[in-house]
């Protein structure tokens, strides 16, 4: 008996760059949204055109770059939404705007301050505009969990007759359970006389950590798409992770009748991927993608799985993709052999002087761990894609730590041209850097975020570090890698410090209300 198809949606780019301090540049959206392509997910949510110019852009970037996937934006009901989406959309290969309202009664009454007849009429217009410029129109209700069946019938019913072919029921707030979840989607198919002209899709928040199973309970129930992230990115606690979606419908085919079109032995790679990019680490235990997802430390449970595997394991880690990784370059690698891995990972070197400079920074890593793995050359992009001028360069650290003694860093900085040397202790080797540092920036910000990931195995592994600092109500994040802890933390940390002088913030998170 076939199956039918459960489109994966990814709003990795959109939803999840709300998680504060997740904002992404340009180029890591392209580099995310190509290895998303390569994992084959169905539609690509790469941004909210208006939101910003930034966000624009990279929504542009991303539908030139990605020829295989389908891209979105999100956009109100409202013309001048939907303008610029499609605006940002023009060059894409599959195309589709994503409108939404919301419909229920606290949302109406309080945020948009309409009507509910209003509502449906701003729905309606909204998706015949949208209609002009695509064919593919999807249309959202928002805060559908705690909407009113009837309305929610009534609306659903004028935005499938308006042209939408996608409608989603967002659980945006996560307040819903998954049998309460599931029934709603069942009783929308159910009376929505039209409802066989379009695919529902679910889009669910992981306030309850509830998301993938609310997910699921629809898919049960006639849903044929889920909007989720890679590792669960998103606002608050979350969306539903792309992973354990996807890898829920595989392992248990016996119960879902439906099966996605996802390449899996990407997931891992992508997740690390998004990992380094946002400075949001992944949980040991996370499922699929933690570093503990195929780890096992109980005697029994060792025994059981060298005896068979299926007695502790119920998927292949290499299904995952993990021990995936190719370790196809070193220190005795030349430029072609770097250059093709680069358009392999989908990684635009750009001009011959940024792929030198890019090269040489690939050797001088190569001469300080043997084998360069794909994410620490997505590392490496990341450190060098910033275009802003450096007001203040790292020129020498010097850090001391011993037993009994408060750590000292003696630091010489270049700031405008200028050397400047600075001593200052603190409480470790990395508080001391930082205050030698802010001796000499004296940036007047707060430090709210330190964050430390190894971007793959072994002691020689390289040390990504994001830095999140508060200026004045102003976020900045700053990305530092090298296999030196200390050192990455002071890259990190003059990145940051480099961005605000420079009053450029990476794309930043969308302002609006949305699902």
């Amino acid at each position: 008996m076939s199956k039918d198809k459960l489109v994966i949606f990814d709003t990795t780019m959109r939803d999840g760059e709300q998680s504060p301090g997740a904002s992404m540049t340009l180029e890591e959206k392209v580099r995310i949204g190509k290895a998303l392509e390569r994992m084959k997910v169905d539609v690509i949510e790469a941004g909210f055109a208006i939101a910003s110019h930034g966000d624009f852009l990279a929504v542009k970037a991303v539908a030139e770059a990605v020829k295989d996937s389908r891209i979105c934006s999100l956009a109100r009901a409202r013309a001048e939404d939907i303008d610029r989406a499609a605006e940002a959309l023009k060059n894409a290969n599959a195309a589709r705007i994503h409108t939404f309202i919301a419909t229920s009664p606290i949302h109406m009454k309080y945020k948009l301050r309409l009507e509910p007849d209003a509502v449906v009429e701003n729905a309606v217009r909204a998706i015949k505009h949208a209609r002009n410029w695509v064919e593919d129109v999807e249309f959202s209700c928002e805060d559908a969990g705690r909407s009113e069946l009837d309305f929610l019938c009534r609306i659903i019913e004028a935005a499938i007759d308006a042209g939408a072919r996608t409608i989603n029921i967002p659980d945006t707030v996560g307040y819903a359970i998954p049998q309460q979840f599931g029934e709603l989607i069942h009783n929308i198919i159910t009376r929505v006389p039209n409802a066989d002209k379009a695919i529902f899709s679910v889009h669910c928040h992981n306030d309850l950590g509830l998301a993938v199973s609310n997910s699921l309970a629809a898919v049960l129930n006639g849903a044929r798409q889920v909007e989720c992230t890679i590792n669960g990115l998103g606002e608050r606690a979350g969306n539903a992770a792309l992973e354990e979606v996807v890898m829920a419908i595989r392992t248990r085919s016996d119960l879902f009748p439906v099966e996605t079109g996802i390449y899996t032995p990407e997931i891992v790679p992508t997740s690390r991927l998004v990992s380094g990019i946002t400075g949001f680490p992944v949980q040991p235990n996370k499922a699929i993608v933690g570093a503990n997802a195929f780890a096992h430390e109980s005697g029994i449970h060792q025994d059981g799985v060298l005896k068979h595997r299926e007695t502790y394991e119920i998927m292949r880690a290499e299904d995952v993709g993990w021990n995936a990784n190719r370790m196809v370059l070193g220190k005795h690698s030349g430029r072609a052999a770097f250059k093709a891995r680069l358009e392999q990972l989908g990684i635009d070197a750009g001009t011959d002087n940024s792929f030198n400079s890019l090269f040489m920074r690939f050797k001088e890593l190569a001469d300080k761990k043997h084998d360069i793995f794909d994410e620490d050359l997505h590392a490496l992009v990341s450190d060098s894609q910033n275009e802003v001028a450096e007001t203040y360069k790292l020129n020498s650290l010097e850090v001391t730590s011993k037993t009994g003694t408060k750590p000292e860093a003696k630091l010489t900085l270049v700031v405008n041209g200028q050397e400047k040397q600075v001593t200052a202790i603190g409480s470790g080797p990395v508080d001391a850097t930082f205050r030698a540092i802010e001796a000499v920036a004296d940036s007047g910000t707060t430090l709210e975020l330190y964050s430390v990931n190894a971007i793959t195995s072994g002691t020689d592994s390289q040390g990504e570090v994001t830095v999140r600092l508060n200026q004045a109500g102003r976020i900045i994040n700053g990305h530092g890698a090298d296999t030196d802890i200390v050192i990455a933390s002071a890259k990190a940390y003059l990145d940051a410090l480099n961005l605000m002088v420079a009053n450029v913030a990476r794309a930043h998170p969308q302002e609006e209300d949305n699902i």
